[in-house]
């Protein structure tokens, strides 16, 4: 499924405008009953359907999995080469800057796909390397009620996974939770479940580390972050059945 998004950004009469085409959406039905669904995204370069085949193995029988495929564009930390990416990067750390358009259109299509989701059906965002990056981004728009242009944030977040990933907007995030109380009361309230091993050579450790202690730090109060001794950018069964009970617990699920 395609699905276009247009925002616009500059000032004055003429805004500068950028068009995001999303590719193919993957979607795993659930085997027992529909408790939960949780929109997942893959990392720089994937696609939906890779994750989709694994999600289909694991034993969580009442989440629906929805797996888009982000837009492809010129990457600036590959040199402008053109692939999957739900946002330009120019280096993976926090001196790079954000490029909000690009986050704002991929949290409002994570938004959209969850938005025809049953009232009695929990819903949730996770992801691996940059699509935790943006499940992670998600998050705050949720806490702050609107994206990083000011539009309105329309989803309960019930629970968000980030493996691999890392905090985008860090520099401003706690000023803007601070500012305002109920920011703050969301913040504190959305559990988080982050993990991140020692020896990513893609996502730095540290800067996974110091992610979550920003999101910490503004006011994510309900945070668990899991580091993997001799890990590298990419997950593991172990980590995969962590995240698994804790989805299990944080959601509710009956496990039938």
């Amino acid at each position: 499924m395609s699905y276009q998004q247009h925002f616009s950004t500059g000032s004055g009469s003429r805004p500068a405008r950028r068009n995001f085409e999303f590719g193919r959406t993957y979607v795993v039905r659930p085997k027992g009953k529909h408790q939960a669904t949780i929109v997942w995204l893959h990392g720089l370069g994937d696609n939906g359907s890779s994750w989709s085949q694994q999600l289909e193995n694991l034993p969580l029988p009442n989440i629906k999995w929805i797996c888009p495929t982000a837009p492809t564009r010129p990457v600036a930390m590959l040199g402008g080469f053109t692939c999957t990416a739900w946002f330009d990067v120019g280096e993976i750390s926090e001196d790079s800057p954000d490029d909000w358009e690009g986050l704002d259109a991929s949290a409002a299509h994570v938004a959209n796909l969850l938005s025809t989701e049953p009232a009695d059906v929990k819903v949730a965002v996770g992801g691996f390397s940059m699509g935790a990056a943006t499940a992670i981004y998600s998050a705050t728009c949720a806490a702050l009620g609107q994206y990083g242009n000011g539009n309105a944030y329309p989803i309960n977040l019930r629970a968000v996974v980030g493996l691999s990933g890392w905090l985008p907007g860090s520099r401003s995030l706690r000023s803007k939770v601070e500012g305002s109380h109920e920011a703050a009361r969301r913040a504190a309230s959305l559990p988080l479940f982050l993990c991140h091993g020692t020896s990513d050579d893609v996502v730095p450790y540290s800067y996974g580390e110091k992610s979550a202690h920003c999101l910490n730090a503004a006011g994510f109060r309900n945070l668990t972050f899991k580091s993997y001794e001799g890990l590298g950018h990419y997950t593991v069964p172990g980590e995969m059945d962590e995240a698994r009970n804790w989805l299990t617990a944080r959601l509710g699920l009956e496990g039938y």
